[in-house]
């Protein structure tokens, strides 16, 4: 067995011990699942022994990406024991890159983008921009909702396919679940098998909203997934097989995964409105992840969030600081989303060629913050810029 099987076998008995205690997967997707089962590991001090035995191996230290992923597995771990490492090093030891967030002036300018374009579809900002925007984007009925978004996936999936260059199959699964969570849309699977599931609770469906979660969980994480599967069945990959939300890659998927109408869409307005609405919204939620974990408070912080965005309620609120603060596996996974989504966006702003090199890179193998620094060495640095509004100017406003 390589080294590389036995970090994906430890992976693999810590997922099913937290499934059998009624916690979160450590595996979202499975690359190759085909590898020989392995039981449930009997408790968190033997999987962190286990991973800590590994990358102390020679095998691990000179093989980085195997490093880099089992250093992310026993830093999440730590954290689920009680480990509170700073949010910089936390997200560095997990996510992969910084945590240093951006300034307000960029903040600003990101706002005003969206503004900008909400004003053309004749959307105002105030309480209710978020309810006009769905009337623009055409409120759809739950019961139609998979039909409508297999229907944009088989639209957008030639567009896709062209700019990536995957020639993966993928067999996708749609079911409608109830669970209190923070996502709307899920994504997760083994080999060419993709489930989508879709969570009424947290979302409001509409017609322009299935073409985007078409374009961010089928033919973004889905095919993605896929495509990586695929290599998996034909050749001996030098990266673990099992994808943990956790883990260093997250960063590069979900980054793309929420700019990609920006690369096969950008004429569709109200489309592009959306996403540029939901980056400014995201460098948002950066500002309060940054703040609650250096000691703001969550009144100031509560303020901070009504002043940027006035139609988020105090319960989206609530929720959003507290997945930020309090949830070792969110305060670690949550960051990845504003940290790949600007990132993705300047490239499709900026990059120019480059960018073609990079969608065709990130749907061959599961790409880390690091990769994409050198596919774009002009490109930003990925986490931030620096200079936030820093805690006590927060706390003021």
């Amino acid at each position: 067995m390589t080294v590389r099987n036995e970090i994906e076998a430890a992976i693999r008995a810590w997922h099913h011990l937290e499934i059998d205690r009624g916690g979160a997967p450590i595996i979202d997707f499975d690359f190759f699942p085909e590898a020989e089962p392995v039981t449930a590991a009997g408790d968190r001090l033997a999987v962190h022994a286990r991973l800590s035995d590994l990358a102390a191996t020679s095998a691990v230290a000179d093989a980085p990406r195997l490093a880099t992923r089992v250093n992310a597995d026993l830093a999440y771990l730590g954290a689920q024991l009680g480990e509170r490492r700073s949010l910089d090093e936390y997200v560095r030891a997990t996510q992969g890159c910084a945590a240093v967030g951006w300034s307000v002036d960029y903040v600003g300018e990101r706002a005003a983008i969206a503004q900008e374009l909400l004003g053309a579809l004749g959307i105002g900002w105030h309480d209710a921009t978020d309810r006009e925007l769905r009337i623009a984007e055409e409120p759809l009925d739950a019961d139609s909702v998979p039909a409508e978004i297999r229907a944009a996936t088989a639209d957008f999936e030639p567009a896709v396919r062209k700019v990536t260059e995957s020639e993966a199959c993928y067999e996708l699964t749609i079911e409608c679940v109830d669970v209190d969570a923070y996502w709307a849309y899920w994504l997760d699977g083994a080999g060419r098998h993709v489930r989508l599931r879709l969570n009424p609770r947290n979302a409001r469906f509409t017609r322009v909203g299935a073409r985007q979660f078409a374009l961010h969980e089928v033919l973004g994480h889905g095919l993605q997934a896929a495509s990586f599967a695929h290599r998996c069945t034909s050749e001996d990959v030098p990266w673990v097989r099992v994808l943990s939300v956790h883990g260093p890659t997250q960063v590069v998927l979900e980054g793309l995964a929420q700019a990609l109408p920006l690369f096969v869409a950008p004429d569709d307005a109200v489309l592009i409105a959306r996403v540029r609405l939901d980056h400014y919204l995201q460098l948002v939620r950066s500002e309060l992840h940054l703040a609650i974990n250096r000691g703001v408070s969550v009144t100031a912080c509560a303020a901070h969030a009504r002043a940027r965005v006035p139609f988020w309620t105090d319960e989206q609120i609530a929720d959003l600081i507290c997945d930020r603060g309090a949830n070792p596996l969110l305060r670690s996974y949550l960051w990845a989303y504003p940290a790949g989504f600007d990132w993705f966006v300047r490239l499709a702003e900026e990059a120019g060629p480059v960018a073609a090199d990079v969608l065709r890179a990130a749907y061959r193998a599961p790409l880390l913050p690091d990769d994409l620094h050198d596919l774009w060495g002009d490109g930003p640095q990925v986490g931030g810029s620096g200079n936030p509004l820093p805690p006590h100017a927060l706390a003021q406003r």
